[in-house]
Formats: C-alpha cells, structure tokens, sequence
C-alpha cells in the first residue's frame, strides 16, 4: 500500500463546505477515500456512496429539498465517488451544504472538466478542491529511502506511476495495466466529455505529443500535421489537459522581440500513459528518447511536488529566435528561476541575452546529479 499526500483528509473537510477531489481515473482517489472511511470517527455515522447509482443520481438532481434532506438524514459526513456522473450535483450539494452545513461532504471525480463544470457555479465559496496526481516521488519516500527510489529510476522512467504499476511484479502486468488505463479509461472519458466523433484524430494527436516532448510546437503546426482545423486542436489539448493527460507549457517573454511566446510545450503527467500511447516500453539503454523522458519525469515530479507542497508558481520555458533556450521558468512572488534538465552531465551556459534581460533570475542545471532535491525537497 502506498500512503498518499492526502492520507488525512480530516484536515480538509469543514463544515458548509464540499471536499471535491480531482484526478485521472485509477489514480487511487476511491481507495484514499475508502482508507479515509476506515479511520472514521466509531461514534458517527457517514455514507458512501457512487455517481453510478441510478438512484443517488435522481436524487441529488431533483433538487427536491425533501427528497434531498431525506437521503442525508442521520449522517455526519456525505462521500460521493464518481460525482461527475450526477446531473446537476452542484445544485444537489449546494442543497446539502445550505441546510444541513454540519455535514461533511466528500466529492471525487475524474475529470475537472466535467465535475467543475457541475458544482462550479452552484458551490462558488462553498468548496474546497484538491488534485490527486499519479504518485509523487515525495509519497513513495514513506515506502523507500533516496538510494532505493534512485534504483528504481528506470522504471519511472518507462512504466511511470500509477499506483497499480509501482505495485505491480512483473514488466508484463505493468504493460497490461497501461495499456489498459490508456485504452479502456483515458480515451473512453475523454471522449466521452464532448462526444467527440472522430477518434483516430485524438489518438493521432497524443502520439504527436508524445514524440515532440520538450519542443516548442504551435497549434497551426499540429492542425496541419492532423488535417484538422486549429480550433479542433485547440478544442482537443484543452480537453487533454482537463482530464490530466498532459500539461502545456507556454512561452516565457516580457515582449522582447527575439523572444519566442506563440509556441507551446505539452508534457504527460505520468510517464506510463505516454509509453503506453505509442507503444514503447524497451529499456532505457535500447531508446533514443532517454532525454525527452528524463525531461517529462522531472517535469511532471516537479508539478506534483510544487502542487503537494503548496508553492505556486506559473510555469514556462524560454527561447528566443537565436535558438538559445532554458527548459524551466518558475515564476512567482516577483521572482524568476531557470532550470536546465539533462540526463548526463553536460555542461550548461546561461545564455546572456537571458541574463541581460532578467539580471534577477537564477539558473540551475538539472541532471542525475541533483535531480533528487528538485522534485521532494
């Protein structure tokens, strides 16, 4: 069992307002939830229930006061699994929330687009949300220590980190459980957000990604790769994003014009998902992609670090027209800082026009060296 970040989901709930918990389908937000359930409180009373059940579903859409306060009577806390399945749950716990505010309420689902679309409005300042990311490095340092989690590199590296995949024996169930994430679960929910009706051009779209890792690209260059109009592509990455399969990247400038700003770079959140979509699970010594894998790893630890921790930052790379480019720009709190990711030691000069425009900014190289402070500390 691996613990989560969010192990102790008491210190999120209040009183008058949803728990919501976002996050990819079988990235354990059922078991954290059920783990949570198990530790609750002898002397009070909550139900679990699932956006699947017809009923749950009629009821919480009703908006049927009687109906609604019905169902919740004689419990403390209120769980919802899969609540993006209930039409109108906003409505439905803002019911809830309004005239029973001493219940707890936890709500999951796995597509922030779907479920915030859902409870957005009707919840505005009555809720609080949390992601869960496929594990985190950080979360698997209660399972291993630094030497052990360093051994197992190369399996991140490939096999990513879905819970079900760190706990799996063999290479062959870790490709069985991907292969069957990305097929059974991640296209079915993503297409099934706008009904979409041409398939293959998603499918095409993810394989374009996953092998332009870490290069800038803009919406114009896929539209042509894909035959598709730019708001089609556009309409797809937002989609990709909201369901997290990928994150986008944009382009660090404060408007000098040797600054590239138009161009996009898009990572996967989990490693397992982008090998799995184009079928690439060889060893590391067998691929010529280590760079742009070293590079998603990182970038992905590093979104869910920062997002654990609580340190917010806008995200970015730079490059300008000269081809001089640093792969990481945090900025927050009036301040800039630039890391260079690289699988070996190579060395690494701060480009100086990056310097003369942003004298405040700090640069660090990245690599195997150092990699482990950048994504737990």
């Amino acid at each position: 069992m691996i613990k989560r970040h969010f192990d102790n989901l008491e210190d999120n709930l209040k009183n008058g307002k949803v728990l919501v918990i976002y996050g990819p389908r079988r990235i354990g937000k059922t078991t954290l939830l059920k783990q949570y359930l198990s530790r609750f409180d002898a002397s009070k009373k909550y139900k679990l229930d699932s956006g699947d059940n017809i009923l749950t579903q009629q009821i919480l859409s009703s908006q049927n006061f009687s109906e609604i306060l019905e169902y919740v009577s004689g419990y403390d806390l209120i769980a919802i699994d899969e609540a993006q399945r209930i039409p109108n749950i906003g409505m439905g716990l803002k019911i809830i929330v309004d005239q029973k505010p001493e219940i707890k309420i936890i709500a999951t689902g796995s597509s922030s687009f779907d479920l915030a679309n859902k409870i957005g409005e009707p919840l505005t300042g009555r809720k609080i949300t949390l992601t869960l990311y496929p594990v985190a490095q950080m979360e698997l340092l209660e399972k291993y220590n630094n030497f052990e989690l360093k051994e197992k590199l190369s399996d991140f590296l490939i096999f990513g980190a879905y819970p079900e995949v760190i706990l799996a024996e063999s290479k062959k169930e870790k490709i069985e459980i991907l292969n069957e994430i990305a097929s059974s679960y991640l296209f079915k929910d993503i297409l099934a957000l706008e009904n979409i009706k041409n398939p293959n051009s998603l499918i095409k779209l993810l394989k374009l990604l996953a092998f332009q890792i870490g290069k800038p690209v803009s919406v114009s260059e896929l539209a042509i790769q894909l035959g598709l109009s730019s708001r089609t592509v556009e309409k797809y990455l937002d989609l990709l994003e909201k369901t997290f399969v990928i994150k986008t990247i944009g382009g660090f400038s404060r408007n000098l014009r040797k600054e590239i700003s138009k161009k996009n770079k898009y990572y996967f959140l989990d490693n397992g998902i982008r090998n799995a979509i184009i079928g690439q699970f060889n060893k590391l010594e067998d691929r010529n992609d280590v760079g742009e894998i070293w590079e998603n790893f990182l970038i992905a630890e590093r979104i869910k670090r920062n997002a654990y921790k609580g340190s917010y930052f806008n995200y970015y790379f730079w490059r300008n027209y000269d081809q001089k480019e640093i792969d990481w720009i945090e900025e927050g709190d009036g301040k800039i800082f630039g890391y260079e990711i690289k699988w070996k030691k190579d060395k690494f000069i701060t480009p100086k026009s990056f310097s003369d425009a942003y004298p405040e900014a700090k640069v660090k190289i990245i690599n195997n060296d150092n990699y482990f402070e950048f994504i737990v500390k």
